[in-house]
């Protein structure tokens, strides 16, 4: 008998694992549950599907044939109660126990909830499944008014899914620009110009009171300071709970996700996590980092499936994330980790072009591109390669430098 191995999600990072293992070791049992109804599906074509502009279809990866033509047992609709580290047993919603020699959580979190009145009202949404989704592409195919709540990534993509469906919203933010941590208000207004363009009016430096609600269905959402905005459709995206509840009283650490090594190990035998909730030591930046993207998920979860079968410091995670936003004319791309910085050097272009740099120590650790993002394979080669400017700090944003030429210094 092989070695069983247990992976708990079945996001990207969770299958990744689960094809390497395999990979790696042929005759092991690899066991994946997932709480979804379905295998896996490319989340990042999620917003393009709630759109209108893909079919269901266009959106899936996997089938369940995929996962029993190559020897993995994959079980859906399955919620795991909790990990006995102990006795090296997964306790299962249906009462069954199965024993592991290895286990992944990639469990990822659950959309925080705002806590205020009526937020349960039926219309008020959170974007994270594909039954979100559906339910999201379908309400706002008929919605008159919305409201989107939450200045980050998942945020846009409501707003933008509204301005596809023609939507008259409101993009109700805390601050006084949208994704604040990462832009500046010169490139903040070029996201909001562009939002008022699909007819999405941002709204700023507002907290939310309250849902209004009529027979259980959302009206409007009022702010603190009284406020109202019409709203029959209404997106929420404040961040993520992340679901720590089945590594209670294993010995894993956990702040706001799961912490692990560099190797997605936690330091508790036979338990690696990956993914939205692993809290990872970043080898690069050299601190406690957590990112979810696709990209970073992905190759965690290689990893994670590497260092179960080969010993758990047999591969380091070593990743620079990107993330990319598709909903305008121009293209807007992250990299790295741009809200870390201590320092931002930014400049702009045109009406649609801009750059906007993150230092720490002394490095480049991330940054965000509007308009032209062809640079961005060199300045994650200055991240990779830990260079430090020396006297050119603003030639790095000058389109015309080379950017292999800068004078640097390895850090």
């Amino acid at each position: 008998m092989g070695k069983v191995y247990c992976i708990v999600g079945n996001g990207v990072a969770g299958d990744a694992a689960a094809s390497v293992i395999k990979e790696r070791d042929p005759k092991s049992e690899v066991i994946v549950f997932t709480e979804e109804g379905k295998a896996l599906y490319n989340r990042i074509l999620l917003k393009e599907f709630a759109k209108g502009k893909l079919n269901q279809n266009s959106v899936d990866i996997r089938d369940e044939d995929w996962y029993l033509n190559r020897g993995i047992d994959i079980r859906l609709n399955t919620q795991i109660i909790r990990i006995d580290s102990e006795n090296k047993i997964i306790e299962v919603n249906k009462g069954d126990h199965q024993k592991y020699d290895q286990v992944l959580v990639a469990t990822g979190g659950t959309p925080r909830e705002l806590n205020v009145p009526n937020s349960g009202a039926e219309g008020i949404h959170h974007f994270w499944t594909m039954r979100d989704t559906i339910g999201i592409r379908n309400h706002a195919e008929t919605a008159s008014f919305g409201a989107i709540i939450g200045a980050g990534l998942l945020g846009i993509d409501l707003a933008a899914i509204c301005g596809a469906h023609g939507v008259e919203s409101k993009y109700i933010m805390r601050g006084d620009v949208w994704w604040r941590n990462a832009l500046s208000n010169v490139g903040g207004e070029i996201i909001h110009k562009s939002l008022r363009d699909k007819n999405v009016l941002p709204v700023f430096n507002k907290e939310i009171e309250c849902f209004e609600e009529r027979r259980g269905k959302v009206q409007a959402v009022v702010t603190t300071d009284g406020e109202r905005h019409e709203a029959d459709f209404v997106g929420v995206a404040v961040g993520l709970d992340y679901n720590i509840e089945l590594i209670q009283n294993t010995g894993v650490e956990y702040r706001n996700g799961i912490v692990v090594d560099e190797h997605m190990f936690t330091g508790v035998e036979g338990i690696y996590a990956a993914g939205d909730i692993a809290r990872y030591h970043d080898v690069i930046i050299g601190e406690e980092l957590q990112n979810g993207s696709w990209g970073s998920a992905k190759k965690q979860g290689m990893v994670a499936g590497e260092n179960m079968v080969k010993g758990r410091d047999y591969k380091k995670f070593e990743w620079i994330p990107s993330y990319s936003i598709t909903h305008f004319k121009y293209p807007i791309i992250s990299f790295g980790h741009p809200t870390e910085g201590e320092k931002f050097l930014e400049k702009k272009y045109s009406e649609n072009e801009w750059r906007r740099l993150a230092f720490k120590h002394g490095r480049l650790i991330g940054g965000v591109l509007i308009g032209d993002v062809s640079s961005q394979s060199r300045y994650k080669k200055i991240i990779t390669e830990r260079v430090e400017q020396v006297d050119q700090e603003m030639s790095i944003l000058d389109k015309k430098i080379d950017l292999e030429k800068i004078v640097v210094k390895k850090a």
